[in-house]
Order: C-alpha cells, then structure tokens, then sequence
C-alpha cells in the first residue's frame, strides 16, 4: 500500500519551530564557550592574529558556503582571508597555500573526504589548523592544532539531514571569531572605510568635512547685521540658512527657512538678524561621521548641522541634502 503522507504543516507553525530549534542550538553553543569551548576559542583567536599569512578558509557543501562567508567576513574587518575548495585544492589550489598562513577548516561531521589533501598539505608543511566540527574524534578533529568543537544539536530539518542548525552555529561562531580579531586588533570604523569604500556603507563612514560646505560657500553674517544682509546671504549660498556669528568669529545662532517663515513682515529686511536667528543651532564636529550626522538629523528633525571647531567657531555647514548627494540616505 501506498505510504501515507503527513497532513501539511501551516508555514507560520514551521517557521517558528525552525526558528526556536536553532535558537536553542544557540544556547548551546553559548553554553559551551562558557565552559569547554573557552580555551580553544582563545588559542584560535591568538593564533589566526598571531599568524603572518591569511586566514585559510575551507570547507566542502554548505560547510564550504559558510566558509566563504567567514572569509569575506574576515577580509573585510582587517584580518586576510581567502576561501579554497577542497576538491580544486587536490588539482593545483594547494599552491594557494602558503607556509605562513593558517587554516581554518568547516566540517560538521569532520569526516569530509575531500578535506584530506588540505590536511595532509598542512602537517607536511607545518601550517597550523583550526577546526570547526562538532566530532573531536574525527579525522579533522584529530587533525587540528586547535579544536573548536561545536556542541550537538537538532537540525531544524524534519529529516533531521538539511544542515540548518548546524550551518548557523558555524556562521555564528565564524562571526565571534571575525569579531574577536576586530576588538584585539582595535580595528576602527575609519580602518572599515578603507575596505568599504562603495554604496551606502562607504558613505555613512566618510568625515563631515568631507561632505561640508566650506570657505566661500559658508553662507555667515554677523549677529549685527540687519536681515537684508542674511536674505542677500542666503540667496547667494543656497542653502537654505545662514550662520550667525558674534564679533569674536564665534557661533551665535542660525537663521533658517524655517525662521524666516515664522518672523515674516513686511519690515522684515530692517530686523537685526539677532532677533530673527535660532540660538544654540545644533552643532557637528568636522570629524564625526556621515552616518553620525544623518542620524543627528533624523533625531532632531533639522535640515542642516553648523561644523564648528574646537573653540567654537563655524567652520562649515551640513545639509541634509549633502548626506543625500552622497547615498548616505
């Protein structure tokens, strides 16, 4: 007869069960770097910062995809990294291989068969490996300078064969380990710029004095001038406001759109602009991030930031549509 099949599961029910199976894989593996997992982990992180070559990454199935997400990971937090397949290793990859790097190595059951030319490549040459498998006993578990084993959990999978929970406990703790190296070495936002130069994320870590405007497009009057003055200002510049300083080149305030519609008369022209400005603008150093300042922005609801240096003077001023321009936005 015909083996009967189960009665669909409802996705909503589905998805929450995968969710919080591999949740408690997780748990576990949380569990274990407060316990046993804590020296290995330690040796690797000194280990892979110690070393003068890349980082190794290698693994076979979705074992191998995680890996190349780790290398690029790594890659891009200041630590050298490069992915190798181990099928294409045994065909002339193995020259990617130098004597000064260190492996690290994904295999779940740690019985993966194509691992073995990398493995054996690296004791010949004496270069040190790390393990990622949740079997000490295995032939990479064994083969490993350094034992990362990974606590036994239930996939996700009904089958209990889709590597699911055991791809996320290895591309977690493949982000501690990416995260550990980034927090010993004192890698920086600016030291992130460098490697993330492109899109949104390239622009939300540029300076603000890179995106300011400066020098002859500075749109500035003096708190003694008469709105005349800062409309002819403004209108120059095209900005949408004008800064005000007082007789010292310090900040005084800033006279906006937003001001000028809440003060217009027909004598408007003949106010001093210290009766029209808002005082104590917000203010930005030239140092501060793009990202920083777009949040700044979007906190206080203004349009524009006044730079000003470390004596209070204006040096510059931050449109909103600057941080636009830019694909900060």
């Amino acid at each position: 007869m015909p083996e009967a099949r189960q009665a669909p599961v409802d996705p909503l029910v589905s998805a929450i069960a995968t969710i919080d199976t591999q949740r408690r894989g997780l748990e576990l593996l949380n569990e274990a770097l407060s316990n046993g997992l804590a020296a290995p982990f330690r040796d690797a992180i000194a280990r892979i910062r110690n070393a003068s070559g890349r980082v190794i990454v290698t693994g076979m199935g979705k074992s191998g995809h995680v890996g190349r997400k780790i290398a690029a990971t790594l890659s891009s937090t200041g630590t050298p990294a490069y992915f190798v397949h181990p099928s294409e290793a045994s065909h002339g990859d193995l020259g990617q291989i130098q004597t000064d790097d260190i492996i690290l190595a994904l295999s779940w059951s740690g019985a993966t068969a194509e691992l073995s030319a990398i493995l054996t490549y690296a004791k010949r040459f004496d270069i040190p490996v790390v393990a990622i498998t949740s079997d000490i006993e295995s032939e990479l578990g064994r083969a490993a300078d350094v034992g990362l084993i990974l606590p036994k959990a239930q996939e996700a999978c009904p089958n209990g064969l889709a590597p699911t929970t055991s791809t996320t406990m290895q591309l977690v703790i493949g982000d501690a380990i990416a995260i550990a190296l980034i927090e010993a070495r004192g890698f920086s936002a600016q030291d992130f710029k460098i490697f993330h130069p492109g899109g949104k994320l390239g622009a939300q870590l540029r300076f603000v004095r890179e995106m300011m405007h400066a020098g002859e497009r500075l749109p500035l009057v003096k708190a003694t001038a008469s709105m005349a003055d800062a409309l002819v200002e403004m209108s120059a510049k095209g900005l949408g406001c004008v800064v005000v300083i007082h007789d010292d080149g310090k900040l005084a305030g800033i006279v906006t759109d937003g001001d000028l519609r809440r003060h217009m008369t027909n004598d408007l022209p003949a106010h001093p602009v210290s009766g029209v400005m808002t005082r104590a603008p917000k203010v930005i150093a030239p140092g501060t991030l793009a990202g920083e300042a777009l949040q700044i922005i979007e906190r206080t609801k203004v349009s524009a930031l006044v730079v000003t240096d470390e004596d209070d003077r204006p040096v510059g001023v931050l449109h909103i549509l600057d941080l636009v321009r830019a694909g900060t936005v």
